[in-house]
C-alpha cells in the first residue's frame, strides 16, 4: 500500500480530484522537467543532435519497462488514435471478415475500423447475464478478422479478460488490438498472456505524461510494416545529421519506424520520461492495490444510495461507474459536485469516479458526503 502522495502534486487543499480518467494533474517533478526543457529551448545553440534522442529513447524505454517489453517494440506517438491508425494501416482484413468492437467503445477505437471494414463492424453489447468478457469470447467466430477492444471500458471501468480473448482470437486466426489508455499505468497488463498485435496508449491519464504524448506497443511480427508518416527521424542513420541527404529506404530498427513526426519533442519527452519513471517507482501492482479499497468504498456507497455499479467480477481497481437512479442526471450531479470543487466525470447516465494516489481519506469523506447530498436534491 502506498501512502497518500498529495505532496507530489500542486492540488489545492479544497479540491477533491476524482477525474484521472479524464486527464491527470501534472506532478511537480514532471512540470519541473518541462520548465527545464523550455529553458533549454531558449538557448538552441545548446541543442546538440544527442538532444533529439536522449529523452525520446528514455521515454520509450520507460514505457517498455512498465509493460515488460523491449524498447524496439515501442513507437512514440501523440495519442491512442495515432497508434490505432497504425494498427489499421498494417493489419490485414480478408473480404467477408468483420472487426469486433464493444457497444459504446471510445470513438478513437471505432473510427479506424469503420474505415477499414467499410461498415462490417460486429458490436458486442453488455449482456443481461454473464460477464462482458464472456460475451466477447462467444462472439469471436470465423467471421471475425480483428478484435479491437479496450482493456478497461472508458465509461464504467469494466475490465476485460484479454487473455481469454487472445485465446479465442488464436482459435480463429483473428488479430487483437487493445486500447490501453484507461488502464496502462494503473492496472497490471500481462503482455505475455495477452500478446496483443498492437497496444495503443494515450499518456495524459494514468501515465501522468503531458497531453499529446502517446505510445504504441507493436508485436514483433508487425515491426516491418508501413508507417503513417515518412519523416526523416524514423529512417535508419538519422542520428548522423551530416548525412541526412544520403536518402535511405531502411527505417530505424523495430517499431521506431512508426514514430510520429518530431517525436523527439524537446519539451514533452523529458516530461514523459519523468512521469513514467515516477509511475515505475510506485509500481503498477502497488498502485492498483492502493486504489482498489477506494473504489470498493465508492462502489459500496453508490449502491447504498441507489446507484448501479460495475459488477464486482468485472470491476477495475482504479475507476468505477455509478449509474444514476431513476430521474437522476449524471451531468447535473457532476455539476453540483464541481460547484464544491469536487470533480468527477459524467459519461452518459454514469458518474465516472477515478481517484489516484493524491486522494486522501478526507477527500473521500468529503466526496461521499457531497454525493449523498447531491442525490437527495
Amino acid at each position: 500500500m502506498i501512502p497518500c502522495q498529495r505532496e507530489l502534486f500542486d492540488i489545492p487543499q479544497d479540491v477533491v480530484y476524482l477525474n484521472c480518467a479524464y486527464t491527470s494533474p501534472l506532478p511537480k517533478a514532471v512540470e519541473q522537467a518541462g520548465q527545464a526543457a523550455l529553458a533549454l529551448q531558449r538557448t538552441p545553440w545548446r541543442l546538440s543532435p544527442e538532444c533529439y534522442f536522449a529523452s525520446l529513447e528514455g521515454a520509450r524505454s520507460a514505457f517498455a519497462g512498465l509493460l515488460g517489453a523491449d524498447a524496439d517494440g515501442v513507437a512514440v506517438t501523440t495519442s491512442a488514435s495515432y497508434g490505432l491508425a497504425v494498427a489499421a494501416r498494417n493489419l490485414p482484413l480478408a473480404p467477408g471478415k468483420a472487426v469486433l468492437v464493444l457497444a459504446d467503445q471510445f470513438p478513437s477505437n471505432v473510427y479506424p475500423w469503420r474505415r477499414l471494414a467499410k461498415g462490417a463492424l460486429k458490436t458486442v453489447p453488455r449482456p443481461a447475464e454473464g460477464t462482458w468478457s464472456e460475451a466477447v469470447v462467444a462472439a469471436i467466430g470465423q467471421d471475425v478478422g480483428i478484435v479491437a477492444l479496450p482493456h478497461c471500458h472508458w465509461v464504467d471501468g469494466t475490465v476485460f479478460d484479454l487473455a481469454a480473448v487472445r485465446t479465442a482470437c488464436d482459435a480463429v486466426g483473428a488479430h487483437l488490438v487493445v486500447d490501453g489508455t484507461q488502464s496502462v499505468g494503473a492496472v497490471p497488463f500481462d503482455l505475455a498472456a495477452i500478446r496483443p498485435d498492437f497496444l495503443a496508449v494515450a499518456g495524459h491519464k494514468w501515465l501522468f505524461a503531458p497531453y499529446s504524448v502517446g505510445f504504441l506497443y507493436v508485436a514483433e511480427r508487425w515491426r516491418e510494416g508501413e508507417p503513417l508518416e515518412e519523416n526523416w527521424l524514423n529512417r535508419e542513420g538519422s542520428e548522423e545529421f551530416s548525412r541526412l541527404t544520403e536518402y535511405r529506404d531502411a527505417y530505424r530498427p523495430g517499431a521506431r519506424r512508426y514514430d510520429v513526426g518530431e517525436a523527439s519533442n524537446f519539451t514533452l519527452m523529458p516530461m514523459a520520461e519523468a512521469a513514467l519513471k515516477m509511475v515505475a517507482g510506485w509500481g503498477v501492482e502497488n498502485i492498483a492495490a492502493t486504489l482498489s479499497p477506494l473504489i470498493r468504498r465508492i462502489a459500496t456507497a453508490g449502491q447504498a444510495f441507489g446507484m448501479k455499479v460495475t459488477p464486482l467480477a468485472e470491476r477495475a481497481p482504479h475507476m468505477v461507474g455509478l449509474s444514476m437512479p431513476p430521474r437522476g442526471k449524471a451531468t447535473d450531479l457532476a455539476a453540483t459536485l464541481a460547484k464544491e470543487r469536487v470533480y468527477a466525470s459524467a459519461r452518459g447516465a454514469t458518474l465516472r469516479v477515478a481517484p489516484h494516489l493524491y486522494v486522501s481519506d478526507e477527500d473521500m469523506d468529503r466526496f461521499l458526503g457531497m454525493l449523498a447530498r447531491g442525490l437527495s436534491t
